[in-house]
């Protein structure tokens, strides 16, 4: 027989790492139902055409996508975006506003593996939708950085970088780039970082051709409007910059109320200005942030933003709505940098041994009274001698070990030894339940 592995980029969880993983997904769970946001889920095969139209084309080249055997042309979710818009056009009539769903959900990316990087990751999604101020921006930034603060992580490990794409377009419209070379030119924009001057420049042609905007003018237009990294800086910018789009005063205005918010929350440490961030996706439509580690790899924790036209484009009414995805992979490995993963799994709280075969069913009787009681109980699934049993108990990682012996079953009680310092005590059967609940070590 061959032996079978994982497909490439796909991760098989064992118990101590599904302990790891219940924790981040029961941390992320508590935290945004403390912010009163429901949970939801969709199906993880959608139709194909839902991620080819909505999403851009960084999406499309990594879909997991086929035919299936109806002849319909399917996908894997790459993200969860998409499907939440279609679930909230489904039902935009009945939905109180503002709607703030949450998801835990696995995603499929074909992509090149990297370290924080795979082809199947799980993502922990917020959004809030019916609500196109301000507010709702700050409410999923502040989500998403409490979210991870309730991991232990501070305002010097992780820092949000915020944009916004809508003062992005007004002021593309400001130097004379046409609107319908905006998007390209922020594809363009979202590659700054990454590509050399020669490469940037030739993208800028490409985003630009057909148009009067010179490439090289514009290229160093935006380097310096991207180099203002603070509200006051952004508005200084402008004011400085001779006849501007009306729209960006308002815009501005926009900015403070969001930045005053978060200093409301007190989160103002962990926010940078930063207009390099646009994220890639075509959907974003205004405010537009990324979480990124402060050392280490310095790799993206999370990110989210704006995407006002999403719902209409699936079917529904106009619905204005903001959130973010953070993922687990990158988080893990955050987390396990910091020395913050929990300790691995405990053991039983009590483990039943029996001594002879005549002690069974009273073992039996106890663990079953103790699990409906809401207590952790295990036992061994063989009679013995005590040492070996003992020992069984120990592996197990049981606090302690229930004894039920002939001696102990005569005179109707139970010895309890504590594994760690060995010390033991009888209570009578009868008495187990009230007494251990009561006491509880």
């Amino acid at each position: 027989m061959p032996a079978f592995n994982s497909l490439p980029g796909f991760r098989e969880f064992y118990p101590e790492d599904q302990a790891i993983q219940n924790h981040i997904f029961d941390t992320w769970r508590k935290t945004a139902t403390g912010f009163g946001f429901q949970e939801w889920e969709a199906p993880v095969l959608e139709p194909l055409e839902l991620f080819t139209e909505k999403s851009g084309e960084e999406i499309v080249r990594q879909l997991f996508n086929f035919e299936d055997k109806g002849g319909r042309k399917v996908s894997l979710r790459p993200e969860m975006t998409p499907s939440l818009a279609r679930l909230a056009a489904a039902r935009a009539g009945s939905l109180r506003r503002p709607v703030k769903w949450f998801a835990i959900g696995e995603n499929f990316r074909y992509e090149k593996q990297q370290r924080g990087r795979l082809r199947s990751f799980y993502q922990f999604n917020a959004d809030i939708l019916g609500e196109s101020g301000p507010a709702a921006d700050a409410e999923a930034i502040a989500l998403a950085i409490e979210s991870l603060r309730a991991f232990g992580l501070g305002e010097t490990d992780f820092r949000v970088r915020l944009s916004d794409r809508t003062l992005w377009f007004l002021f593309l419209q400001s130097i004379g780039i046409p609107e319908e070379c905006a998007a390209a030119t922020l594809a363009v924009v979202d590659k700054l970082e990454r590509l050399q001057p020669d490469d940037l420049l030739k993208a800028m042609e490409e985003a630009l051709a057909g148009s009067p905007a010179n490439p090289a003018e514009a290229l160093a237009r935006i380097r310096g409007f991207v180099a203002q990294d603070s509200l006051e800086k952004l508005a200084a910018f402008f004011a400085g910059s001779g006849p501007v789009s009306e729209g960006i005063q308002p815009r501005l205005a926009d900015w403070s109320a969001l930045l005053e918010r978060l200093a409301a929350f007190g989160l103002s440490d962990f926010i940078s200005v930063d207009m390099t961030i646009v994220r890639g996706l075509a959907y974003y439509t205004g405010f537009v942030f990324e979480v990124f580690e402060r050392d280490g790899d310095g790799r993206a924790l999370a990110g989210g933003g704006r995407y006002d036209a999403l719902v209409k484009k699936l079917g529904g009414p106009d619905m204005p709505a903001t959130g973010f995805g953070m993922g687990d992979v990158t988080l893990r490995n955050l987390l396990e940098a910091k020395n913050l993963l929990p300790a691995p799994p405990s053991g039983p709280d009590y483990y039943a041994i029996a001594l002879a075969p005549e002690c069974r069913s009273a073992s039996l009787a106890g663990v079953a009274a103790l699990r409906r009681a809401g207590i952790r109980a295990d036992y061994s699934f063989k009679e013995g001698r005590f040492g070996k049993l003992i020992q069984a108990a120990e592996q197990a990682g049981a606090k302690n070990v229930l004894i039920y012996g002939p001696d102990e079953l005569a005179a109707g009680v139970v010895k309890i030894r504590n594994t760690g310092t060995r010390a033991e005590r009888t209570i009578p059967i009868a008495s187990l339940v009230p007494e251990l609940t009561k006491t509880f070590p």
